[in-house]
C-alpha cells in the first residue's frame, strides 16, 4: 500500500535527472512491470560519491531511488555489499535490512511484500554499475 510517506520519499529529487557526468551508469527494466531506471555514480576506488538516476517507473522504484541516492553517497564498496541482504528477503520474505540502511523500511512491509522487484530495481542498477554479484 502506498501511504504518505513514501510519497514523500518519492518527491525528494535532489539527486534525479542525469547530468553525464560518471564514472560508473547502468540501465536496468523491471521484467515484471516494465519500471526502467537510469544511473549515473561518481566514485574513487574506495567510496560512492554520488548518484543520479532518472526512472519511468512507480512511485515504489521512485522512492527507492531517491532513498539510495541520499544513503550511499561516501559509502564504502563494503557498505554497499550490505545491500545484497534484500536478496535475502526476496527469498525468505522475512523483512530484515541491513542497518546502514535500516530507512528502506518505510517502503517495504507485510503489506507490499510483493513489491519487493520495485524497491530493489535502483539496488540492482547499483550492482550492474560497479559489476557487484549478488
Amino acid at each position: 500500500m502506498i501511504n504518505s510517506k513514501i510519497i514523500k520519499i518519492a518527491s525528494s529529487t535532489n539527486n534525479a535527472g542525469l547530468k553525464n557526468r560518471f564514472t560508473h551508469k547502468s540501465s536496468v527494466k523491471n521484467s515484471l512491470c516494465g519500471d526502467i531506471i537510469k544511473t549515473e555514480f561518481i566514485a574513487d576506488k574506495t567510496k560512492i560519491r554520488s548518484m543520479r538516476y532518472e526512472t519511468k517507473s512507480c512511485v515504489l522504484c521512485e522512492a527507492s531511488a531517491s532513498l539510495l541516492a541520499k544513503k550511499i553517497k561516501n559509502k564504502s564498496f563494503k557498505d554497499i555489499c550490505s545491500l545484497k541482504k534484500f536478496y535475502e528477503i526476496k527469498r525468505s520474505k522475512r523483512i530484515i535490512f541491513p542497518v546502514k540502511f535500516k530507512e528502506f523500511n518505510k517502503l517495504l512491509d507485510k503489506n507490499n511484500l510483493g513489491r519487493i522487484n520495485c524497491v530493489i530495481l535502483p539496488i540492482e542498477a547499483l550492482f550492474k554499475a560497479f559489476k557487484i554479484k549478488r
